[in-house]
């Protein structure tokens, strides 16, 4: 009987605390549900400005394009550096190779009216001599010349031939020791031969005037004399002849003078319209630059007012909304 009563009263608390959350929960509801009863705070609003579409693809293209420009102007001025140094290079070895003693004008005209020489001997000869000769009469003209300038060059391409070649510079040293040294034999058997045949034609002189009784010794120094006579009339010639061809030498260096001035003068113009083409070029390019750059800054502000229409749009609307609001009841005391 105890355990029943004990069960009847646990069940009858259990109902009343059931009964009271429930009435608790409804409570709650109903006092949410009800307006409250002093004016409350209008609610904040934030505007936060968004960038749009188009400021995002403008930024990108000006982004893009200054890099570019950037990239394109480091390599053009890495290629003008470069080509300053190979010109700097270039003159420095010209300068080093060229004797200052000897006067490079008139000895490299020389050397290329004897090159063309060369052509116009062999332009009816075979095809071995229409190759070799002007190359020879050219290096040999440069040696007589500009002996000085062309052992310089010679050096320098020893030097190269050294450095690149070693074994192809050995074999060239050894062929020019083989070549000096057959030169020099032919020298010593020609002045050999000279002097035995010099002492044959004498023998053979006493012979025939010891036989005959003929003077031919005497007859001899007259055609020697005779002979020297003409060679110092050629000689007088060749003289008149060099004297001539300088004259014409300074002529021609003089007319190429007057070229290379002309030449140059008209380079200095040429120099002075391509400047001036690349400044028109460049200030077309600025104005195209901004003229596009305000074109975006129009539509950017464009935008911008578009944008801030559509807020103050918005904040009307609220407003409105706000002031359409009904006022709650006040509170009867």
């Amino acid at each position: 009987m105890f355990r029943q009563s004990f069960r009847t009263y646990r069940r009858t608390a259990l109902s009343a605390a059931a009964t009271a959350a429930v009435l608790v929960h409804e409570h709650e509801l109903s006092r949410k549900e009800k307006l409250p009863i002093y004016p409350q705070p209008d609610p904040e609003i934030l505007l936060q400005e968004v960038p749009s579409e188009l400021e995002h693809q403008i930024g990108k293209a000006r982004e893009a394009v200054t890099e570019t420009y950037l990239d394109a102007h480091a390599k053009v001025q890495s290629v003008v550096s470069r080509w300053i140094g190979v010109e700097h290079a270039v003159e420095e070895r010209l300068k080093s190779l060229a004797a200052p003693e000897e006067p490079l004008t008139p000895g490299l005209l020389y050397v290329g009216v004897a090159a063309l020489t060369g052509s116009v001997l062999a332009r009816n000869r075979g095809i071995f001599a229409r190759i070799t000769l002007p190359p020879v009469l050219l290096l040999l003209s440069f040696n007589h010349f500009l002996p000085k300038t062309a052992e310089n060059v010679s050096a320098y391409l020893g030097a190269l031939e050294d450095k690149y070649a070693p074994a192809l510079a050995e074999k060239h040293a050894v062929a020019n020791a083989h070549t000096r040294m057959t030169w020099e034999m032919l020298k010593d058997k020609t002045a050999e031969s000279r002097a035995s045949l010099g002492a044959s034609v004498e023998s053979l002189l006493d012979r025939i005037q010891d036989t005959t009784g003929l003077k031919v010794r005497e007859a001899l120094r007259i055609r020697s004399n005779e002979a020297q006579g003409v060679a110092e009339r050629a000689r007088d010639r060749w003289a008149e002849s060099v004297q001539v061809a300088q004259r014409k030498a300074q002529a021609a260096r003089e007319a190429v003078q007057a070229k290379v001035a002309e030449a140059r003068e008209t380079a200095a113009k040429n120099v002075e319209h391509a400047q001036a083409v690349v400044a028109e070029k460049t200030e077309e390019v600025k104005a195209a630059v901004v003229e596009k750059v305000e074109d975006a800054k129009a539509a950017v502000e464009h935008k911008a007012e578009q944008t801030e229409a559509v807020v103050e749009q918005a904040k009307e609307e609220v407003k409105a909304v706000v002031e359409e609001k009904p006022q709650p009841p006040k509170r009867l005391v």
